[in-house]
């Protein structure tokens, strides 16, 4: 085994052009992990990870294609997707509501007027669960919400099971859901993003 004590520097001479060339590569390396804002042309990425999410559990998608798009069209800022190396693995979509509880019709509008933001869909690539990235994501989310002034709170709903990790993050349980979905019913909870905005001001994010 070599020691690395007798090691010494010694200076690399490439030929030229080379450290352009690799200025350009890393320009065009895709980040190692970015969250970002999601666009139309993600929507297919991001159904494909729906689908394979839900409708293997429930038979059914919390949206469906046609309507990822139309919500990423009219606010994409109220999405947030969490990408490795180019690839999406995790993601939320919200829209804007303008009511105190959910209804039907809360499923499918986006109510530019609203204070309230619906959580629609949180959802990771299978190869990437059981990893905390859902954790990770709605926290950042939810920071991300905090930011814009114009957004009071958050509201979702979800089956039994996964109240317990809302509440890890400051939501609370309003009642059940006045929406079904087939046999499926919902518990509904809410948060509000004033604590998330004091933390993302104070935390130099």
């Amino acid at each position: 085994m070599l020691s690395t004590h007798s090691l010494k520097p010694v200076a690399l001479h490439m030929p030229p052009g080379t450290s352009e060339f690799l200025g350009c590569q890393r320009r065009h390396t895709l980040p190692a992990s970015e969250f970002r804002c999601l666009t139309p042309e993600d929507a297919i990425s991001v159904f494909e990870i729906e689908r394979e999410a839900f409708i293997s559990v429930s038979g059914t998608c919390p949206l469906y294609l046609d309507e990822i798009r139309h919500f990423l069209t009219l606010c994409p800022e109220l999405s947030l997707g969490w990408f490795q190396e180019g690839r999406l693995v995790a993601f939320i979509i919200g829209s804007l509501w303008d009511e105190e509880r959910l209804t039907q019709e809360s499923l499918t509008l986006h109510r530019p007027g609203g204070r309230t933001v619906h959580l629609h869909v949180l959802a990771v690539h299978r190869t990437f669960r059981k990893q905390g990235k859902g954790s990770v994501l709605l926290w950042r989310y939810l920071h991300h919400l905090g930011s814009q002034p114009s957004v009071r709170r958050a509201v979702l709903m979800c089956e039994h099971p996964l109240v317990a990790f809302y509440e890890k993050f400051g939501f609370q349980v309003v009642g059940p859901c006045a929406v079904t979905v087939g046999s499926l019913t919902f518990t509904e909870l809410q948060c509000s993003l004033r604590c998330h905005a004091f933390l993302r001001r104070n935390s130099g994010c």
